[in-house]
């Protein structure tokens, strides 16, 4: 066990006695609701599984990889995310615990062991690690479709910038961001929350540099699943291009993306701004309407269908459009179609999660190849907390909880922990007032499905 020499703190608010504060050596923690989590992770074999992935070549290493992957995995979990964290943590005893040791056992992983571990992850093992995203989020459909595929599916594409600091390799300089940057791209899929594809990308490329590769990907692991599958994909105006409407067309995929405004779709589109203006000054009600027509830019091969909303209110007017290859003939199935994309907002939702929840923008190695794997280690913890969280069994305030409200209300808890010769004890506060929430947690876990 790690030591600390006793460095006092006095707080004189007291009338008739001295406060003191000091570190504690005993076995205490304040990590106790990860303990549950690592429960789910045991049946479903999830880190297990992703461990598996990776290549140790030392000979009798004193940290398996599977202990530093749930290590660092936990870690984020619980707002450790930087390795500098586990030099203070390598003696916790719950950290220990959800690691695979007893707290009596020697420490975890000190920062330079993790930073070793970080960079020896070679590219085949990431490969390895993007099919076991994709087998998982095939799991995760099944589990939530009562053990079958789903007929329809949906998957939300989205860029982010990545701000960098330091000499990262590929971190370069954007300037539509205005800064050093990675360009991650994230495909997910939105009843789940599953986050199937993180790709790491140099920080100047277009958004849509492949994307067409990683969307074919997901789509032949959920066609292998299901050959019948239909599949509509979503995204922003970053990959309204050709070459993604070619590989959702080639390959019977329905799309709706995001089409930039030009001076010709505003000139087609201004009569209606023009009436529905004039509408909102006369009732000074808020206008929503809705169009739909063929259009083919200069570098498109073929015409397409575009959907047009144009809004009136207090702020003015607002003009939007998105094409799409789904069957649109109405203006009531134009509103549908259009109302239909930007359900895609949840999952902005989602890579605020994954970026200032489990801060995946910490991405400080200098090799880009550990970087590409410190991205997919946030997003294996995102997928983790998303599958302990997805149950009807649980609170709303959990079931919708951000890892922010997790921490809060279920995995920052404070607790002694004693090792017998027969068991392991760990002891909450009586006064906590979120037990019943960390009991249904217990129940919910305790019922979830066994992996494979």
């Amino acid at each position: 066990m790690t030591t600390h020499s006793v460095q006092q703190l006095v707080l004189p608010f007291l009338a008739d006695r001295t406060l003191v504060v000091q570190r504690q050596n005993a076995l205490i923690s304040s990590d106790a609701g990860l303990l549950p989590i690592r429960q789910f992770d045991h049946q479903w074999r999830y880190t297990q599984r992703m461990a598996e992935c990776l290549h140790d070549p030392r000979d009798h290493p004193e940290h398996s990889v599977d202990q530093m992957l749930r290590q660092r995995l936990y870690g984020i979990l619980a707002d450790y995310e930087d390795c500098n964290d586990h030099d203070d943590l390598s003696d916790d005893p719950i950290l220990k615990l959800v690691a695979g040791r007893l707290p009596l056992d020697k420490p975890l992983a000190s920062q330079p062991t993790l930073s070793r571990f970080e960079n020896t992850v070679s590219i085949r093992c990431l490969y390895r690690l993007m099919d076991f995203f994709l087998d998982t989020g095939v799991q995760r459909l099944r589990h939530k479709h009562r053990r079958t595929l789903p007929p329809a599916v949906t998957l939300d594409i989205d860029p982010t910038d990545d701000p960098t600091h330091g000499q990262q390799q590929l971190a370069l300089f954007h300037g539509y961001y205005g800064q050093y940057q990675y360009y991650p791209l994230i495909i997910s899929e939105p009843t789940t929350q599953h986050v199937f594809a993180a790709h790491l990308r140099p920080g100047t490329v277009h958004a849509a540099l492949g994307a067409d590769k990683d969307l074919m990907r997901v789509v032949e692991a959920l066609r292998k699943a299901r050959e019948d599958v239909r599949v509509h994909v979503r995204g922003d105006s970053g990959f309204g291009v050709p070459g993604m409407y070619k590989v959702c067309e080639e390959n019977d995929l329905t799309y709706t993306f995001g089409l930039a405004s030009n001076a010709r779709l505003k000139r087609y589109m201004q009569p209606q701004i023009d009436r529905a203006a004039g509408q909102y000054q006369a009732t000074g009600l808020k206008q929503r309407t809705f169009a739909v027509f063929a259009y083919r830019a200069n570098t498109w091969d073929r015409w397409r269908t575009v959907v047009a909303k144009v809004e009136a209110h207090g702020q003015g007017t607002n003009l939007r459009f998105v094409v799409t290859n789904r069957p649109v003939a109405t203006l009531a199935e134009a509103e549908t179609a259009y109302d239909d994309y930007i359900q895609r907002g949840t999952s902005e939702q989602r890579m605020d999660e994954l970026k200032n929840g489990l801060h995946a923008d910490r991405l400080s190695c200098h090799r880009f190849v550990a970087n590409y794997w410190r991205l997919l280690l946030h997003a294996a913890a995102m997928n983790l907390l998303n599958a302990v969280r997805d149950d009807p069994s649980l609170p709303p305030v959990l079931r919708r909880g951000q890892p922010c409200t997790w921490r809060s209300c279920v995995i920052k808890v404070a607790a002694t922990v004693v090792q017998t010769a027969r068991r392991v004890v760990v002891e909450l506060a009586g006064q906590w007032p979120n037990w019943r929430l960390y009991r249904g947690v217990c129940r919910r876990v305790l019922l979830a499905p066994s992996g494979p």
